[in-house]
């Protein structure tokens, strides 16, 4: 019985560090995600036309096309659509006067298509 105790402790343990260890993903996987929703927030802000945006998305998609082995595939996609985003030339751009930049929304979050 006190063997079995001890099992069920071990199996409870690992268990633990599973959790942990998947809330730590997420949290990266949400810290990327909110990084990517800031740049496009910007760059919608900016009146980045659909297709540059579209071209993007295609790009990312197109490099991530294969997983790399010991990457999480949505980390890697999410990781390659901020560095394509954050490389694009109208974030480097000056920026507009202040009575010609465009109406942000309430919630920076949202985006509309």
């Amino acid at each position: 019985e006190l063997q079995q105790k001890v099992e069920e402790a071990e199996l409870l343990k690992m268990e633990l560090q599973m959790l942990e260890t998947e809330r730590v993903r997420l949290s990266l996987v949400e810290e990327k995600l909110l990084d990517v929703l800031q740049l496009l927030q910007q760059l919608r802000d900016l009146n980045i036309s659909k297709r540059a945006l579209g071209k993007i998305l295609l790009s990312t998609l197109q490099s991530c096309r294969s997983p790399q082995p010991g990457k999480a595939h949505l980390f890697e996609v999410l990781d390659t659509l901020q560095q394509e985003l954050a490389g694009c030339e109208l974030l480097h751009q000056e920026p507009l006067e202040q009575g010609q930049s465009p109406q942000s929304l309430s919630n920076p979050l949202v985006i509309s298509c």
